[in-house]
C-alpha cells in the first residue's frame, strides 16, 4: 500500500495508507457516526466539497451495488476510514468499495486513528483538509488546506442540481412482488414539483410511495415555471453548503408561499426559513449520522433521526408566523418548523433515512395530507 497523509488547516497531520485512487482530495473534513450505509453517504450530494470520516472502524465489508446509491456517482471529495475490509461479502454486491472509489477517482486514506480525528474535529471544529498520496511535505499540504475555499459563502447547489426538469416514477422496494427491485409507478396521483438542490434518490422514492407524481426541476427554476406545471405541492430538497449562498432559492420560495403546500428537508428547510426572514449559522462540527435524537414538541415523542448538515437555523430569528415544532435533544438546535396558518412545514433531519432509522417517514404522508386539504 502506498503512503498517504491527511493534513488539516490548523496544522494537524495524520499519516496513514492509501486506498482507492491516487492523487489529492481537498475539502472540509467532517465525521459521520453511521455504522452502515457508506455508499449512500458517499453518493449523497449534500457531501459535495467535503471529506467524510467514518467513525465506525471497519468499512467496506458488504461491498458496493449500483442500486443503493443516492445519486449517479460519489459526491464526497475524499474518504477517511480506520480500516478497509480486505474482502466483501453480500449477495447483492457487485464490486468492492476500493474498486468503486477508483472507478470515480475518489482519494481515500485508511489506518489512521479516526477516534482521535473525530475528537479533534469535535473540539476544534470542522475545517479544511487535504488527503495526498503524491505530496508528503506537511508544510505544503497545510498550506494547500488553508488556501482551499471554505463552506461559508460557497454556492455548491449550482454544482449538484440538475440542468433540465425530469419525471421520477421509481418507488421503494417491495420484496414480495419485486424480487428486491424498485417499483415503477405510472399512476397519476398528487402532482409534486421537487426543487433539486442536491436531492437524494430515496427522498424521491418515498414521495412516490406516499402517493406523489414527481417532477424534479433545477434549483434556479422560477416560481412561474413551477406553477405552470400546476402541482398540488412543492418539495424543497436537501443539498450542500451554505444556505445563505443560495439567495435565488429563497427568492423562488417567496414566490410560492401561500400558493401551494410546501415541504422542505435539510437545506430545503433552511432556505424555507430564510425566505421568511430567519437567519442561519454554521455549526461547530455539524450533525452527521443515523443516531440523533429529535423531540416533536407537539407530541413530546422522541424520534431517532438521520442527519447531514453543517448549518442550522437560528431559533431566535424565527419570525412570528413560523412555529418551532422539533428540537435536537443534543444541542437544542432547530429541527423543524411549520407555518401557523399556511400548509407549509419543514425539518432539518432526513425522514427518508438511507442510511438510518425509519422513525420519521410519516412526514411524507403528512405532506400528502396537506395536499389533500
Amino acid at each position: 500500500m502506498a503512503n498517504a497523509i491527511l493534513a488539516l488547516s490548523d496544522g494537524t497531520i495524520f499519516e496513514g495508507e492509501s486506498f482507492s485512487a491516487e492523487g489529492e482530495a481537498v475539502g472540509e473534513v467532517v465525521f459521520n457516526t453511521s455504522m452502515i450505509g457508506y455508499q449512500e453517504i458517499l453518493t449523497d450530494p449534500s457531501y459535495k466539497g467535503q471529506i467524510v470520516t467514518m467513525t465506525y472502524p471497519l468499512i467496506g465489508n458488504y461491498g458496493i451495488n449500483e442500486e443503493d446509491v443516492e445519486s449517479v456517482k460519489p459526491q464526497a471529495a475524499g474518504f477517511i476510514i480506520k480500516e478497509g475490509s480486505k474482502i466483501h461479502s453480500n449477495w447483492r454486491a457487485q464490486k468492492s468499495l476500493d474498486e468503486y472509489l477508483k472507478d470515480y477517482n475518489i482519494v481515500g486514506i485508511q489506518e489512521i486513528d479516526t477516534r482521535a480525528l473525530t475528537k479533534h474535529i469535535r473540539d476544534k471544529g470542522a475545517q479544511q483538509g487535504i488527503i495526498s498520496t503524491i505530496d508528503f511535505n506537511p508544510e505544503s499540504l497545510v498550506k494547500k488546506a488553508k488556501e482551499s475555499p471554505t463552506m461559508i459563502g460557497r454556492d455548491l447547489v449550482k454544482e449538484v442540481t440538475c440542468h433540465e426538469k425530469y419525471h421520477w416514477t421509481e418507488g421503494g422496494w417491495d420484496p414480495e412482488i419485486s424480487n428486491f427491485k424498485f417499483q415503477i409507478s405510472n399512476e397519476k396521483r398528487f402532482k409534486v414539483v421537487a426543487y433539486d438542490c442536491g436531492i437524494k434518490q430515496n427522498i424521491l422514492r418515498q414521495l412516490v410511495d406516499a402517493g406523489c407524481d414527481v417532477t424534479v426541476v433545477p434549483a434556479f427554476t422560477s416560481p412561474d415555471k413551477v406553477l405552470s406545471i400546476n402541482p398540488d405541492g412543492i418539495f424543497l430538497s436537501n443539498g450542500p453548503g451554505d444556505p445563505d449562498a443560495v439567495p435565488y432559492m429563497a427568492e423562488n420560495i417567496r414566490g410560492l408561499i401561500g400558493k401551494k403546500p410546501i415541504f422542505g428537508i435539510c437545506l430545503g428547510h433552511q432556505i424555507l426559513c430564510l425566505s421568511f426572514g430567519a437567519k442561519t449559522y454554521k455549526l461547530k462540527f455539524g450533525h452527521r449520522g443515523g443516531n440523533h435524537p429529535v423531540m416533536d414538541l407537539t407530541t413530546r415523542k422522541v424520534e431517532i433521526t438521520a442527519q447531514n448538515h453543517g448549518f442550522t437555523v437560528d431559533a431566535d430569528s424565527l419570525p412570528s408566523e413560523l412555529e418551532l415544532t422539533h428540537i435536537n435533544l443534543n444541542d437544542k438546535t432547530v429541527e423543524g418548523v411549520k407555518h401557523k396558518n399556511l400548509p407549509i412545514f419543514s425539518v432539518q433531519y432526513h425522514p427518508e433515512a438511507s442510511p438510518g432509522p425509519h422513525d420519521s417517514r410519516y412526514l411524507f404522508s403528512r405532506f400528502v395530507e396537506y395536499m389533500k386539504g
